[in-house]
């Protein structure tokens, strides 16, 4: 083993520096009455967008943006709750080849943010006085695998 390999000043690191809420909205627009609807049968309207953006040379801020729109399908899908989040965080990424860069910012970097995300929305709707919202676990690696499918076949 060399020095350099042992002082480490050449390993790649990967961490999560600081998780933020950039925006937050949570609207029951038919309360009180869907309260009093009996057999409340969720249906989920639910979409996740991804970005990110480089700060400096060695951080990047990953963004889940979610809306999740929930609807009483026995109730003509009046809708029970909307909500709205950006959650986001800071990671120091330091030696990363760049061939992995756009992976780890795709797939690792949602992962760590992920289980923070939902936990906030379960957390709203039960704040909203609705039962938790619990959002499926979402299989980030399959979402970039398949986005570098289309990629290839549109080139």
């Amino acid at each position: 083993m060399t020095e350099e390999n042992v002082s480490g000043q050449d390993a790649p690191v990967f961490r999560m520096q600081k998780m933020y809420l950039k925006d937050l909205s949570f609207e029951s627009p038919n309360a009180p009455d869907i309260f009093l609807a009996q057999g409340q049968e969720p249906k989920v309207d639910f979409n996740l967008r991804l970005s990110n953006k480089k700060i400096d040379d060695d951080h990047y801020e990953v963004t889940l943006a979610l809306t999740a729109k929930i609807l009483d399908q026995k109730a003509e899908d009046t809708v029970m709750f909307i909500v709205e989040l950006e959650h986001a965080a800071v990671f120091l990424l330091k030696n990363i080849p760049a061939e992995h860069l756009q992976r780890v910012m795709a797939v690792d970097c949602p992962l760590m943010l992920f289980p923070f995300t939902r936990q906030i929305t379960s957390q709203v709707s039960v704040d909203g006085g609705f039962m938790p919202f619990l959002m499926e676990p979402i299989n980030f690696v399959a979402l970039y695998e398949n986005a570098q499918k289309e990629k290839s076949q549109q080139n």
